[in-house]
């Protein structure tokens, strides 16, 4: 018993670094979205383009807007993420711009980013990927120099699953209960000052 509450006690000690896990969800998902967002904006007419499309796109309303808002939000996040200001609010557009994008586009795809082979979440649609990616590389093996090919990476085709886009919202939902951390973001550091001075705290409560 003595040895169970000296290791629930060590266990508890731990917390003392709690603010870690925010902080470093917070540094991955940052350039996630940075780079999301500047592509969007560097290609913002081909955006628009997509967001609208019925075809070959999301052909969704007001096209322009939406790209604006989308593009914004992720730039937007990208600088709240790092610096941990405004973010429980800035995570609520950011998991909606992740909803859009499972069901909008991820969703028909299964949960796979990449073609697997056997498991759970194989399917039809990854097993016959997976068969073409076998051809692509007897074919390479053939007529191409395959080592040089694969060198830095082995080759894979993408399913385009909802795997990353849950898993960026399952983080951002983290983020959304838990903040930035206590200490490692302006938000913990602006409410320690409201806390700290008794006349933003009466002007807070009376609001």
């Amino acid at each position: 018993m003595k040895l169970l509450i000296a290791a629930q006690d060590l266990l508890d000690r731990s917390r003392a670094a709690e603010d870690l896990a925010p902080l470093l969800m917070r540094l991955y998902l940052a350039p996630v979205f940075w780079m999301a967002g500047m592509q969007k904006a560097m290609n913002f007419p081909d955006t628009v383009q997509w967001f609208g499309d019925m075809m070959y796109g999301l052909g969704l309303p007001f096209p322009t807007l939406m790209a604006f808002l989308a593009t914004a939000t992720e730039l937007a996040g990208a600088v709240a993420l790092v610096l941990g200001l405004g973010l429980r609010w800035m995570c609520i557009p950011l998991m909606v711009t992740m909803l859009v994008a499972i069901f909008t586009v991820h969703l028909p795809h299964g949960w796979l980013a990449i073609a697997e082979g056997m498991g759970p979440f194989a399917t039809e649609r990854t097993m016959l990927a997976l068969e073409r990616l076998a051809e692509a590389k007897a074919i390479l093996r053939e007529h191409g120099d395959y080592e040089h090919l694969t060198e830095y990476g082995s080759l894979v085709i993408l399913n385009n699953g909802i795997e990353f886009a849950a898993t960026y919202f399952i983080m951002l939902l983290s983020l959304f209960f838990t903040g930035g951390g206590r200490y490692v973001s302006l938000d913990g550091w602006l409410r320690r000052r409201i806390q700290g001075n008794p006349a933003l705290v009466s002007v807070q409560a009376t609001n």
